[in-house]
Order: structure tokens, then C-alpha cells, then sequence
């Protein structure tokens, strides 16, 4: 493994055909839009997939600390951050992991705790196949991503439920 990893991974997934659920790309795009001038850029990888899978456990490999991103329905607020830790679950043999498996993976395979990581789910209302994602996901979305700029830069930013 090389030792030049960037301290911060930003790990967001989701299918950009499927409404919604584009929501965890687009804010990866959005983060390197901003990643130019931003003095977080060189401190950060920014990573996307379709979903979460064994291999992202090796993605953690070196970091001080992990961001994972979704949309999620059936959800109140604009977005919630949370913490996670290692679970079993979500079937580690399945082609798909929940993140706190993908931390179990990573703890597995090092025998070690993995990185501090959190979970930031940005609201959604619809998947459907060949849907724009809606307006008031993109507002969210917005919302969001000035979160994770702040999270960037500043390593006290926490949990947080928006309002």
C-alpha cells in the first residue's frame, strides 16, 4: 500500500439512472467542482461506486478518517450525519455491504479498529429507473454538501441532524 493516501476519504454511492438515488455522485462531483481552491483538496480522496463492496475495505487503508454517502428515504431532515462502527451483516458474501460491514471487513482483514468514520444521509423520496433526481433532493443536496466542506476543513465537525 503506498504511504502518500490522503488522510480524508470521502466514500459516496448510489445509481446516477435511478432518481434519488444519484445523490451520493453528485455530491462527489460537487466536492471536486469545489476541490480546486479549496484548501482541504490535497488532504482528500473522493471515491464513488454503484454500491458498497468487500474491496472498499482496502479503501480505508491509511485514513484518519471516513465519510460515507447516500441518499435515503423515509427520512425527515434535509440530511443526517451518525457515526458507525463494525457490524456483521448485510451478508458479506452479497455483491452489496451496508458501510458499518465494510468496516467489519477492514477490521477483519487488519485486525485492527478501522478509521473513524460516519455516515452522511441526504433525504431522498424516489429511485426510479430513468429519473432525474427531484428538486427537493438537489436543495438537500446543496445543504449537504456545504456540510461536508466544513467537515473537510475542520476535523470537530460531528454528528449533526439539519434543519
Amino acid at each position: 500500500m503506498k504511504n502518500d493516501v490522503p488522510p480524508l476519504l470521502v466514500l459516496a454511492w448510489g445509481n446516477p439512472s435511478r432518481g434519488d438515488d444519484a445523490l451520493g455522485p453528485l455530491l462527489a462531483e460537487r466536492l471536486l467542482a469545489h476541490a480546486g481552491s479549496a484548501s482541504w483538496a490535497s488532504r482528500v480522496e473522493v471515491l464513488t461506486d454503484f454500491q458498497l463492496q468487500v474491496e472498499h475495505a482496502l479503501d480505508l487503508v491509511g485514513r484518519e478518517r471516513v465519510l460515507f454517502v447516500d441518499a435515503a428515504l423515509d427520512q425527515a431532515e434535509p440530511f443526517i450525519v451518525r457515526p458507525l462502527q463494525p457490524a456483521r451483516g448485510g451478508g458479506i458474501g452479497s455483491h452489496a455491504l451496508a458501510p458499518e460491514a465494510v468496516l467489519q471487513v477492514y477490521q477483519d482483514l487488519h485486525r485492527q479498529s478501522p478509521p473513524p468514520a460516519m455516515l452522511l444521509a441526504v433525504r431522498a423520496s424516489a429511485f426510479e429507473l430513468g429519473a432525474a433526481p427531484s428538486a427537493g433532493a438537489l436543495a438537500d443536496l446543496e445543504k449537504a454538501v456545504a456540510w461536508v466542506r466544513r467537515w473537510l476543513q475542520d476535523q470537530s465537525v460531528s454528528e449533526e441532524i439539519a434543519a
